[in-house]
């Protein structure tokens, strides 16, 4: 992770890396087409994409139990994913996997639980508090609904950002919530493909590379080329784990 960082940013640090694509659809489909630019709404998602909610919105999620939150809003991956797997035969265009942002230049699943990446330039919105308010009904969700150890992880990680942002930075951001967990659909997408996202190392230990899972902190508009900015929480340091 530490190769990834080129200065400090507070308690964190800051990585080089850029959008590489933009994708959204309103229909529940694998895949989701490229956008010329997605708008991140705080607390809900992308505007017009059919994950977007305080609550899951993951068919599979929704019917185990619906008043679980979403911490699934934003779905994040690396585009050196494809490179791999292209290597294999496998070829995955950007937002192939239904993910809303494509990355280059970050190792997205190394990064711990609670980071925050921030798309575009800097602007400064100047001393206007805390300006995560949005994000507090997922919050509310999260205290009401019975949740599994690695979710409640989640969302205390969550609310820890919510609580120590100033709301100085206009910045729109992201939340990393969690791991994406891979099913079987992506073989129905791509034949043998799961078998490349979905592993176990030489411990025994499962590993999941279909990406990663966020909360959006501040919303805007995201486009293709803009530079990512990523923060990384206070240690110790946790991994992501599914969600």
């Amino acid at each position: 992770m530490s190769e990834l960082a080129s200065e400090s940013v507070g308690g964190g640090m800051s990585a080089p890396g850029a959008v590489v694509a933009v994708s959204r659809n309103d229909a529940y489909t694998f895949t989701k087409p490229n956008r010329d630019e997605i708008v991140l709404v705080a607390g809900l998602g992308v505007e017009g994409d059919i994950h977007a909610g305080v609550n899951v919105r993951h068919r599979s999620r929704v019917r185990a139990d619906p008043s679980q939150p979403n911490l699934r809003q934003v779905h994040l991956i690396q585009a050196e994913l494809f490179d791999e797997v292209a290597g294999k035969g496998f070829d995955v265009p950007a937002g192939g996997i239904g993910e809303n942002v494509t990355t280059r230049g970050i190792d997205l699943l190394a990064l711990p639980r609670g980071t925050v990446l921030r798309f575009g330039p800097r602007k400064s919105a100047g001393a206007a508090g805390n300006g995560a308010d949005p994000v507090r009904a997922v919050l509310v969700a999260a205290a009401a609904a019975e949740l599994d150890e690695p979710t409640a992880r989640a969302a205390a990680a969550v609310a820890a950002v919510v609580e120590r942002d100033p709301g100085e930075d206009a910045r729109p951001a992201v939340v990393l919530a969690g791991l994406r967990n891979p099913c079987a659909q992506i073989n129905g997408f791509r034949p043998g493909l799961l078998k490349e996202v979905l592993g176990q190392d030489e411990d025994g230990n499962v590993v999941r590379k279909a990406g990663v899972m966020a909360v959006v902190l501040h919303g805007g508009t995201v486009r293709p080329g803009d530079p990512v900015a990523v923060e990384l929480p206070p240690g110790p340091h946790e991994p992501l784990e599914r969600v």
